[in-house]
């Protein structure tokens, strides 16, 4: 019967020793959830070193929150009622770990906000309220801990459910209740008071089993952040197999997928489960795979999606929500490490639109954002993201910013914004949707030539002759038998380009149109190689947009580098062309491009 029952995650947050710890502790003891004999051992525990017993000890395991008496990283809990198996995430109160709370509130279907009683509505109070209405949490109770230290009186919380109710108002969340209790003595947390016979609301064991269980995700678009590609060679298995967490909806063999942001596509040809026998489908929550009629190359990262359901949004700038947590403030020209689901990028702040304090709710203009700020604003990426709107899908619209390794902030996203790359990437998709594929696979022409197509831009200061390095590492390349060519952009320019040579503004076009030219010779397995002078990050971005990626290798030559692209490799004396040209060679075999066959 017990299997039967439904799960429910559910986030408890408050300020600093307002209770958190004992109203869980509570749950688990009235509930009959801890191991056998777990609540003896700790009262013995704390008889053997003349320390008054607390319920909160029952879930403090960490060594540092025994020392120092709060609790310090999100502790997840299990306990049961006849409706439910429930997950609780213990949230800290103090504000130096509200990101960890934000990491558990981020699986969470409901909330519980503890206040002590004689204490009041303090700022976190209001931060952790704000924090979680951000989330996209709606169902919330208010706990109105320690009654017994204010002698169980009516008035006192009278005035806290007035005050917090007002403050909630104004961010659109609505308590399902308040409920008056001691989590020390046991009031209200699994029978009614009767010390507080002036309350005939429920019980926190009721409220939780009255909380509505969020529907499955099943129904909503299919959704799969890709976690790893996992490629098998032994025993002549030859599977390589997408994997990821299914955030929602749900995929079947047969599905055409597509990943984004590159705008791949191909067909689902089995389903594979760890440790499970071949299925059919999988379904919002499962850690699952799928392997591929089609061999194409995805990277962690991407998100696959039905091509039969809504798109999500593919952006490098993005208008969102953010809470901000450093110490130090975030700022517009520091570059930051973007996360979404198994998305890293690059990122910069390119624009604060307004900041609030989350614990007045106050809007400033600001050209920063300040430790404890909730800001809403404008994040540029390296690279474009694929993401849905926060108010279409959760799992995939919340991020994290990280900054020297550690999480400084996080938020969700509001809307995508037109990029520079916008117009390029719907072009791009429909070019790849509407590709004529060869029968021959890319990974039998990587085995036939024995190499793996690529894309070698040379560039680099103007008075490096750039050319003559290309041209000889072409007539090496083809001496080792390689299928190589070198692209003069000239050809280009009086060929494709020849109705917009000599116009101003096109040189995006003239990329553009190189990058096409480029992704056709790849598309037949060969090594080209293209020179142009002083390519930028700008100019390399156009590029990858029309061009995978993973098969191109940026090289600079010249003795300064004097644009912001970032390179593979750097020839640091090209006029010396045969050093040049063998070290150019030995990037190529290290970076497997060029190989020998077995």
């Amino acid at each position: 019967m017990s299997s039967e029952r439904q799960k429910m995650n559910i986030v408890i947050a408050g300020h600093v020793d307002h209770g958190k710890s004992t109203v869980v502790g509570r749950l688990l003891a009235d509930t009959n959830s801890l191991p056998e004999g777990k609540l003896e051992q700790v009262k013995e525990n704390c008889r053997r070193n003349s320390k008054p017993f607390e319920y909160a000890f029952l879930i403090d395991a960490l060594k540092d929150e025994q020392a120092q008496g709060i609790t310090i990283d999100t502790a997840r809990v299990f306990f049961k009622t006849a409706k439910r198996h429930y997950i609780i995430l213990d949230a800290p109160g103090h504000i130096e770990f509200l990101k960890n709370m934000v990491t558990g509130a981020a699986r969470a279907e409901a909330a519980l906000l503890v206040i002590d009683a004689q204490e009041g509505v303090q700022e976190n109070s209001r931060r952790h309220g704000y924090m979680i209405s951000m989330l996209g949490i709606r169902q919330i109770a208010v706990l109105v801990n320690k009654m017994d230290l204010i002698n169980y009186r009516q008035d006192v919380y009278h005035a806290i459910v007035e005050e917090y109710t007002a403050f909630l108002k104004d961010i659109n969340v609505q308590p399902r209740w308040f409920i008056p209790i001691s989590a020390m003595h046991g009031d209200g947390i699994a029978h009614p008071s009767p010390r507080m016979t002036w309350f005939n609301g429920p019980t926190v064991l009721e409220t939780l089993d009255a909380f509505d269980k969020e529907p499955p995700r099943i129904d909503k678009p299919f959704r799969m952040p890709v976690q790893d590609v996992y490629k098998f060679t032994k025993f002549g298995d030859s599977r390589r197999i997408v994997a990821g967490t299914v955030e929602s909806g749900s995929l079947r063999v047969g599905d055409e997928v597509v990943f984004y942001p590159s705008g791949k596509k191909s067909r689902v040809k089995t389903i594979e489960i760890f440790n499970a026998p071949p299925r059919t489908e999988t379904v919002c929550g499962q850690a699952a795979g799928f392997t591929l009629e089609e061999q194409i190359y995805i990277s962690r990262g991407e998100i696959a999606v039905r091509s039969d359901q809504k798109k999500p949004c593919v952006s490098s700038r993005l208008r969102v929500n953010l809470f901000w947590l450093g110490k130090d403030p975030m700022l517009t020209k520091k570059e930051y490490l973007f996360k979404l689901g198994t998305c890293r990028v690059p990122a910069r702040l390119e624009e604060v639109l307004r900041v609030i304090d989350a614990s007045d709710l106050k809007a400033t203009s600001k050209n920063q954002v300040e430790r404890h700020d909730v800001a809403e604003c404008v994040l540029k990426l390296s690279r474009a993201a694929a993401f849905d709107r926060a108010a279409e899908s959760e799992a995939t619209s919340r991020f994290v910013i990280v900054d020297n390794y550690e999480i400084r902030g996080g938020g969700i996203v509001i809307e995508p914004l037109e990029d520079r790359q916008a117009w390029l990437r719907t072009t791009v998709l429909l070019r790849n949707y509407k590709w004529e594929k060869s029968i021959i696979a890319p990974e039998k022409r990587a085995e036939k030539y024995n190499q793996k197509s690529t894309l070698i831009l040379l560039t680099g200061e103007k008075s490096v002759d750039r050319k003559a390095i290309a041209k000889n590492l072409e007539d090496r390349l083809f001496e080792d038998g390689k299928i190589v060519y070198f692209l003069g952009i000239g050809n280009v320019l009086y060929g494709v380009d020849a109705d917009i040579k000599g116009k101003d503004n096109n040189r995006h076009e003239h990329i553009r149109r190189l990058a096409e030219v480029a992704n056709i010779l790849l598309d037949a397995g060969i090594i080209l190689i293209v020179t142009a002078i002083e390519l930028t990050q700008d100019d390399l971005e156009i590029i990858k947009t029309i061009v995978p990626p993973e098969k191109i290798e940026t090289v600079w030559a010249g003795e300064h580098v004097t644009t912001d692209i970032a390179y593979d490799l750097r020839l640091h004396q090209p006029d010396n062309v045969q050093e040049s040209v063998d070290l150019l060679k030995s990037h190529l075999q290290d970076k497997g491009i060029i190989f020998k066959p077995w």
